[in-house]
Parts: structure tokens; C-alpha cells; sequence
């Protein structure tokens, strides 16, 4: 009696294809807390949707040649695999996204090639669909929508709280002592403001490597920015936010560089030689099982210096794709194609 009912509002596959939602709903979670999603977590995504698009797939291709059922899954099949799966490949490829954001739009394309339907009393959802069919397509363009109000809310939260600069669209200001508490990228470099400043990532596993920590080294810069303090090194890790930081001495947070050294570097700082290797940047890049999220000795010492230099700067703190997905996600499932309804609005389509 219950399945019978249930199986009133949608057929099976359509019922399974709801599971996506919780799982979304945890990946977006971790991913604005720790920008990091498990890999495991599309692991049972890319399953039922294999086993649903084999199901559907044989249902459509048992129908008569030629009829619309046939036609209709696979055009939608094809472009959902064929366009839409490898436009997450090609945009992690790019650097456009991350390796989670891949997964997670290859997994919709897997599970969601074909509109699902629900019924329900006085109405039948998705409210909006569009006439091309495809909902892993459908969920992608919701995603860009939503992706776009992104900038608005920063510029009207940093309005709000009195921070005006042609950079309130892009970020927020903090102060320099606390970036390695946040996730996200300097918009500022020593030449001016960029798009491509320091990963503050790279810098927490820069510090770690250091067995320092960011407020020692801004007390003490010119002792740090000497390569020849980089003592003992550490395992930089992945540059997650950790609830501790580096830890010795009995537990409390030292410096790498003593007292003494600091004092002396300070002193000398004006009458010293160019360093070969300013804070030791080329030596941790090195040292490294890995390229540190694209940064170059360079770049980390731009980072640095602008921290040294400035109380306070501006970062991206970025939008974790994962999250305007999940909010396309539910849109897609309740109203429909945001951007067909608004075409369909203004006679385009």
C-alpha cells in the first residue's frame, strides 16, 4: 500500500534521484567549512545513476524505432554525458574548478540526464522545465545564476559595514595578523591589487613547513625573511584550517627564530645584503611533495611582504562552487530552469 502511493508521485528512479540532495547538502557543508570534499562522497552518485541511466536506457531503446520516447533519451543522454560531464573535467583542467567541483558536476551528469517528474496535489514539479530536457544541463545553468549574486552580497555586506573600494565586489577586508584563519586568495600583491594573490592555503602549509606561526612571523619579519632561519622543517600539509596550530616547547604556539636572532636581524636588517632566497620561499617550494596550489617563490614572498607591509588587507574568500550547486540543485528539482523561464520571459525562446 505505501509503495503504491509513493510510486503515485514519481517512479522509482525518479525517487532515487532525490538521494542526491542529502549528499549534496553534506558535500556544500564541508565544502564552505574546510573547502574540501571527500572523494568517496560521489562514489555512490556515480553508482545509482549508472545503474538508473542502464535501466532507463534499456525501457527507452525497447520502444518502437524511430518513436519519440527513443529519440528523446537519447539526445538527453548524450548531451548530459557528452557536453555536460566533460565541461567539468575540461574546467578542473582549466584551474576554473576544483577537483570536488569536477566530480560533483560529472556525478549530476551520470544521475540526471532526464528531467525527473513529481506529483503532487495541485501541482506538478518541476514547475519550469525546459523544452531541451536535459536536468543535469538545468542544474548547471541554475548553478552560474546563483553563482552571479555572489558578488552582489559581498558588495552590499561591505557597504553595509562601511567598506568602500572597487574591491567590495570581490572581497572583504581583514585584518593581516588573522589570514590564516580564513580560506581564500589575497587581492593584493606588492604591485597593487590582483586577482591572483597569494592562496592563503599555500600560506598556512608555508608556516606549518616553518613550524611557525603567522603573528610570529609579522612580529619579526626581517628574522624570518633571513633563509638561514629556516631550522628543522615540518610536514606542510594539505592547508586546511586546523583547531590548533603548530605546536612545541611543552605546547605553546614559539617562533622559529629566537629572541636574540630576531633583535640582531632587526638591527642589521638596514646594512644587510640582498637574501638569495627571501624567506626561504624557493626552499619550502622545493621541499614540498607538491606545487603548494600553483604558487612560485615569487608569489609567497609577495604574499608575505604585503602582510608585513599592511595592517589590514583584502581577500577572496571565494564561493565554494559546491554550495551554489546544491542551491541550483534544489531550484532545479522544485521550480525548474531559472534561465529558460527568464528567456521564455523576454520572447527568446
Amino acid at each position: 500500500m505505501f509503495l503504491d502511493s509513493v510510486t503515485q508521485v514519481a517512479s522509482v528512479p525518479d525517487l532515487l534521484r532525490l538521494l542526491a540532495v542529502p549528499v549534496f547538502a553534506w558535500a556544500a557543508y564541508h565544502d564552505l567549512r574546510t573547502r574540501r570534499v571527500a572523494n568517496v562522497t560521489w562514489l555512490p552518485l556515480f553508482v545509482l545513476g549508472a545503474v538508473l541511466l542502464a535501466v532507463e536506457g534499456w525501457a527507452a531503446l525497447s520502444a518502437p524505432a524511430g518513436s519519440f520516447e527513443r529519440y528523446a533519451f537519447t539526445v538527453r543522454a548524450v548531451v548530459s554525458l557528452g557536453i555536460v560531464a566533460p565541461l567539468g573535467f575540461l574546467f578542473w583542467r582549466l584551474g576554473g574548478f576544483g577537483g570536488a567541483d569536477a566530480k560533483a558536476l560529472i556525478a549530476l551528469a551520470v544521475l540526471l540526464p532526464t528531467y525527473p517528474t513529481y506529483y503532487l496535489p495541485g501541482a506538478v514539479l518541476p514547475l519550469e522545465p525546459s523544452s531541451l530536457g536535459v536536468f543535469s544541463l538545468t542544474v548547471l545553468t541554475n548553478t552560474v545564476l546563483v553563482g552571479l549574486a555572489y558578488p552582489l552580497v559581498l558588495g552590499v555586506r561591505n557597504l553595509l559595514a562601511g567598506h568602500r573600494s572597487v574591491l567590495m565586489f570581490l572581497g572583504k577586508p581583514v585584518d593581516s595578523a588573522v589570514v590564516d584563519a580564513e580560506y581564500g586568495r589575497l587581492l593584493e600583491t606588492t604591485e597593487g591589487r590582483s586577482r591572483a594573490g597569494l592562496d592563503l592555503d599555500a600560506l598556512r602549509m608555508y608556516l606549518r613547513w616553518r613550524g611557525t606561526d603567522l603573528r610570529a612571523l609579522l612580529d619579526a619579519p626581517e628574522a624570518h625573511r633571513d633563509p638561514t632561519s629556516v631550522g628543522v622543517t615540518s610536514a606542510p600539509g594539505d592547508g586546511a584550517i586546523e583547531d590548533e596550530r603548530v605546536a612545541t616547547d611543552g605546547g605553546a604556539v614559539v617562533s622559529d627564530v629566537s629572541d636574540a636572532q630576531a633583535a640582531r636581524a632587526e638591527t642589521d636588517a638596514s646594512s644587510a645584503e640582498p637574501f638569495d632566497d627571501p624567506w626561504g620561499a624557493a626552499a619550502f617550494l622545493a621541499d614540498i611533495d607538491g606545487d603548494a596550489y600553483g604558487t612560485t617563490p615569487d608569489g609567497l614572498r609577495a604574499g608575505i611582504e604585503v602582510l608585513v607591509e599592511r595592517d589590514r588587507v583584502w581577500l577572496s574568500p571565494g564561493l565554494p562552487f559546491i554550495v551554489p550547486m546544491f542551491v541550483g540543485l534544489l531550484v532545479a528539482f522544485v521550480y525548474g530552469d531559472l534561465l529558460f523561464a527568464a528567456l521564455q520571459a523576454v520572447g527568446l525562446v
